[in-house]
């Protein structure tokens, strides 16, 4: 390992950048994980703490070793690399410490890592990183996205932003229109369907980039509208008919038809296998009965991503599960109700919520409901198909929500710094005093860390690879960014608390981060840990 310093040397000057020692520290934790991957194979329920934590801790690792690579490009790179792969060994320190036993680790199994840990985690070094921006290394198409995406946010999304969280009215027309003439409906559609996916790694990218811009502007009215059309695309690209394609696709990318994903029911959440929800067959189609909850965008949008049971026999889990496009009429505020030709009724009631606004949360109650057979996403082919079919755009989903969180906290960290450099306590900036360049520096980190590893994933999967690290990144930046929206808030110190101060908002919004697209809970347990147990068996 390159020596890097005492931790007295550290502190008394600042440490410059070292790869080397950041990939032999970084060894140090990922064989440490890669052990306490091995410990955790056939562990349960009774071990949930430590499997969350190992979750945790594996996804802050493996967005550490993307960085290394990305490090070498530049100074700026080196040293936000250093600082962050300096603050995931320590966090990593901190869930160990005095529980080596429960991880199947000895004490001192990050000992290697110290030396570096006190010099790239020390206050003086991470307060260096404050205000540094490294350059994205996006070409120049991808270039055009961000700044396409970003002009459009700031121009038009902004500033309605505060109307719309203020007084949670309904997203405004102009925005819904301005975004489907951008083409950001069709991110994801393919082109031979009247969208932009060419079937390369810039489908996915292109999505990333243009939802971190538009959620720097607003996360419920600006980056969150890409998300349902995107899910629902997945979805039939992965399992609708042919027919199915050409109808839906081109209304989708045109914005014509606008989704809403109706899944989480009330009284189960992220455990989907055990949805009550039914659709029974009819003449022409299937009746939808029963109540979904959560179901963001329902009053506005043209159709439901609806996950029914087809199959009674409640012993089939979610083999008995298949999926639907629900046509609804567009209704405006938080409530509608409405009566289809067979007489079945439709009815929603929107979910009051401290953050997270615009787009309105709907409790919707479906009674006899009709819906064309013809919608049955996959047709005869789709039936007991509809949880592997929503999964498949879930996946994708997860990814999003992590851009989206990149956007909130390049929105806060921008924020803070500005009013770090204007507000005067003691005579001077607060900028000018090491806590808060501390803070600031730490932010600084974790969001170039979240971007870049959001690049890679978003190229993974346009090769068809990635499923965990997509799930990966949303636990990791989903929980980053409530820390970084707060201490952003925190710096503003009363006006932080002033709901006429947008970091007030960017709190809020960030809190529902790690609740929705997977509750980091079951996300961590049921899907990254499973996954690692399962690697290391």
């Amino acid at each position: 390992m390159t020596t890097t310093g005492t931790t007295a040397e550290a502190t008394a000057a600042p440490a410059e950048p070292d790869l080397t020692a950041a990939a032999d520290a970084l060894a140090a934790g990922t064989d440490a994980v890669d052990r306490a991957c091995a410990h955790a194979v056939g562990m349960g329920d009774d071990h949930q703490c430590f499997l969350y934590d190992l979750a945790h801790t594996a996804s802050a690792l493996r967005i550490c070793d993307s960085l290394l690579d990305w490090g070498a490009l530049g100074d700026a790179e080196a040293r936000l690399a250093c600082g962050f792969i300096a603050d995931a060994l320590g966090e990593f320190h901190a869930r160990l410490f005095a529980r080596e036993a429960q991880w199947g680790l000895e004490p001192g199994a990050l000992d290697a890592a110290r030396d570096f840990v006190a010099a790239y985690r020390d206050p003086a070094y991470v307060a260096t990183l404050a205000g540094l921006d490294a350059p994205s290394h996006l070409d120049e198409d991808f270039e055009l996205v961000a700044e396409t995406f970003r002009r459009f946010g700031e121009d038009k999304i902004a500033p309605a932003a505060e109307h719309i969280h203020r007084g949670d009215t309904d997203i405004p027309e102009d925005i819904i229109g301005g975004l489907a003439e951008l083409g950001c409906f069709g991110l994801s559609v393919p082109e031979e369907y009247g969208g932009f996916a060419s079937g390369s790694e810039s489908d996915y990218l292109g999505m990333v980039i243009a939802t971190e811009e538009l959620s720097r502007a607003s996360l419920g009215a600006g980056g969150s509208l890409i998300t349902r059309p995107e899910i629902l695309t997945r979805a039939l690209e992965r399992g609708g008919t042919e027919e199915q394609k050409k109808h839906w696709f081109p209304q989708i990318a045109t914005g014509e038809t606008m989704v809403a994903v109706a899944v989480t029911e009330p009284d189960y959440g992220s455990d989907v296998a055990n949805l009550v929800v039914s659709a029974s067959p009819t003449e022409g189609g299937w009746l939808i009965s029963g109540t979904k909850t959560w179901c963001t965008f329902a009053g506005r949008a043209d159709v439901l991503m609806l996950l029914a049971r087809t199959d009674p026999d409640r012993r089939k889990a979610h083999r008995g599960l298949s999926l639907f496009i629900v046509p609804k009429p567009q209704a405006e505020g938080h409530s509608f109700q409405f009566t289809d030709e067979q007489g079945g009724t439709i009815e929603g009631r929107a979910i009051a919520t401290l953050g997270y606004r615009g787009m309105h949360s709907f409790e919707i109650a479906f009674d006899d409901w009709f819906v064309p057979a013809e919608n049955l996403i996959g047709g005869d082919d789709g039936i007991g198909q509809g949880f592997y079919l929503q999964m498949a755009g879930f996946e994708n989903g997860r990814l999003q929500t992590a851009a989206r969180a990149v956007g909130v906290m390049q929105a806060a960290y921008d924020e803070a710094r500005a009013y770090a450099d204007e507000r005067k306590v003691f005579g001077q900036p607060i900028a000018e005093y090491q806590l808060t360049q501390a803070k600031l520096g730490r932010m600084a980190a974790i969001i170039a860390a979240a971007r870049q590893y959001s690049y890679e994933v978003a190229r993974m999967m346009a090769r068809g690879e990635g499923a965990l690290e997509a799930s990966m990144i949303k636990a990791y930046v989903c929980k980053a960014a409530e820390w970084v929206t707060r201490e952003a808030q925190q710096l503003h110190g009363g006006f932080g608390f002033a709901e006429e101060y947008t970091v007030s908002r960017l709190f809020v919004d960030a809190r529902v981060l790690s609740i929705f697209e997977g509750a980091d809970e079951t996300l961590c347990l049921k899907v990254i840990a499973r996954r690692l147990q399962t690697q290391s068996a």
